[in-house]
């Protein structure tokens, strides 16, 4: 069974950083992993992704986040920087698997605030 566990979400001051954690299980195979959020009232907006050698970044976001991937512990990590009271909502992992099938963490929720 696949899982999908994010952490590290929290309350950071405008101009700050935070990293977000994502840890997969049950996959084996070969996969795309990434990162979305997902503001009230609005769509799911895609914000980096890792496929096999390439790691792709949202206008929104380039230059300031940074994904990186632990595979030793089945890990990718999202490094924010610069944060702006804009970047305050829930942030979610989803792999992408060979075939098509697609899982979503429950996601972490980062409130960037005075």
């Amino acid at each position: 069974q696949v899982r999908l566990v994010e952490s590290g979400g929290g309350l950071v001051q405008p101009g700050g950083s935070l990293t977000l954690s994502c840890t997969a299980s049950g996959l084996s195979d070969d996969y795309a992993i990434g990162w979305f959020r997902q503001a009230p009232g609005k769509g799911r907006e895609g914000l980096s992704c890792i496929t096999t050698g390439n790691t792709y970044y949202a206008d929104s976001v380039k230059g300031r986040f940074t994904m990186s991937r632990d595979s030793t512990k089945n890990t990718v990590y999202l490094q924010m920087n610069s944060l702006k009271p804009d970047d305050t909502t829930v942030y979610y992992c989803h792999v992408l698997r060979l075939g098509g099938m697609d899982y979503w963490g429950k996601g972490t929720l980062v409130t960037v605030s005075s």
